[in-house]
């Protein structure tokens, strides 16, 4: 009876530290993946518009999420991304979330660069994340192909969207909010 309870502890025991380990590859895999996605967002960027990979490489930071989105009348966007600081080269992953209201139809997936002027907009960017807008206009980019400077992105920032796919047409107040991945830091 004594050895059965040994063992059973001992296989509870087990069971959670690997069960932290696992935990640990998640969260490594999917830091991993948004490292790699980031990466290739960066690329279509810099083909789109060249300049923006001397902006990025001087800038103090630099943001990229991936967002997929829907809206008719109201809509909604989330993704991941990072924040990266150029000088210390810490990566911070977090997410992102957005809603819109107004005469708005639109399915897409897109990619948003934020590229900060000042390390205090980094810093602003990555303890606060908010930012809030509103605009119109028409997007489509089946491959992505279009690419364009838009408002927000807070103090000191540069707020580039490239559309992977789909279209977006209308006039829209939106709320964005960007906050820590507190699972991924």
């Amino acid at each position: 009876m004594k050895l059965h309870r040994i063992l059973l502890g001992s296989m509870i025991t087990l069971s959670l530290l690997s069960g932290g380990a696992v935990a640990a590859d998640d969260k490594a895999a999917k830091q991993a993946e948004i490292r790699q996605v980031t990466q290739a967002a960066l690329a279509k960027f810099y083909a789109a518009q060249p300049d923006l990979k001397a902006k990025v490489e001087k800038a103090p930071g630099y943001a990229v999420f991936t967002t997929y989105g829907l809206s008719f009348l109201v809509g909604g966007a989330g993704g991941k991304g990072l924040a990266h600081n150029n000088r210390s080269g810490k990566d911070t992953y977090m997410s992102m979330a957005q809603a819109s209201a107004g005469a708005e139809i639109g399915l897409a997936e897109s990619e948003t660069l934020i590229i900060f002027a000042s390390a205090k907009s980094l810093d602003w960017f990555v303890s606060k994340g908010w930012e809030g807008g509103g605009g119109g206009g028409m997007q489509a980019g089946a491959s992505g192909k279009s690419a364009g400077v838009a408002g927000g992105g807070g103090p000191g920032s540069a707020y580039y969207t490239l559309t992977k796919n789909g279209l977006q047409a209308g006039v829209a107040v939106r709320g964005t909010k960007f906050w820590q991945d507190q699972d991924l830091n």
